[in-house]
């Protein structure tokens, strides 16, 4: 598909890039082109959204629009929503771009990341039990497994951080750096000082 149009009212050439590209990206998400399209439109709409105006909108099948729906309310980036004097379900996506991302990872994670860390564990048990295991299999499983449960950790520990001193860490960059102990990286050089300065304590 080159080009979404609405039966009644085309979208905006801005609109129609996003939806576009927003399906492209959820295939490579490991989603269907249909569900990244649906929940793009939805992000995008000023109001809520039938069934039926997304099938339309996006020439799409009922029962394709019925089966992307569902996979999206399961992974709670969409809501059912109901509007005073329609009996039909209306759908809505979540706005907060913050609580979107963060329910994104959190689904990435119990489908990816929680399963590859329940395997290395059984992997890493059987190794341990296996006199016949190779040194070098062993550990490279073992240094997998401790990979896998930083990153593991790191991420239920970033839910926590409230969203403002979150997004003040990333606009630090790599300057977030200076506030790490000089030992995780090892011995640095000390940066000259002008004559009569004082040195003040280390942080």
């Amino acid at each position: 598909m080159t080009e979404i149009e609405n039966r009644k009212t085309p979208l905006p050439a801005a609109v129609q890039r996003f939806v576009l590209h927003w399906g492209e990206m959820g295939t490579v998400w490991g989603v269907n082109r249909s569900i990244g399209q649906i929940h793009a439109l939805l992000y995008l709409s000023e109001r809520p959204l039938t069934a039926e105006d997304l099938a339309d909108t996006l020439g799409l099948a009922r029962s394709n629009v019925s089966n992307s729906l569902k996979e999206l309310l399961q992974w709670a980036l969409i809501r059912r929503v109901s509007v005073l004097g329609d009996r039909r379900d209306f759908y809505e996506a979540e706005g907060d771009l913050w609580e979107m991302v963060a329910r994104i990872a959190e689904g990435r994670k119990s489908r990816e990341l929680d399963p590859t860390l329940a395997m290395l564990k059984t992997c890493m048990a059987e190794a341990d039990a296996d006199r016949f295991m190779s040194a070098t299999s062993r550990e490279r499983i073992a240094a997998m497994l401790a990979f896998s449960q930083m990153i593991d950790t790191w991420a239920t520990d970033m839910r926590r951080v409230p969203r403002a001193k979150l997004a003040g860490l990333m606009k630090l960059g790599s300057a977030i750096l200076r506030f790490l102990p000089a030992k995780v990286f090892g011995a640095a050089p000390e940066t000259p000082k002008p004559a009569g300065s004082k040195i003040s304590p280390d942080l």
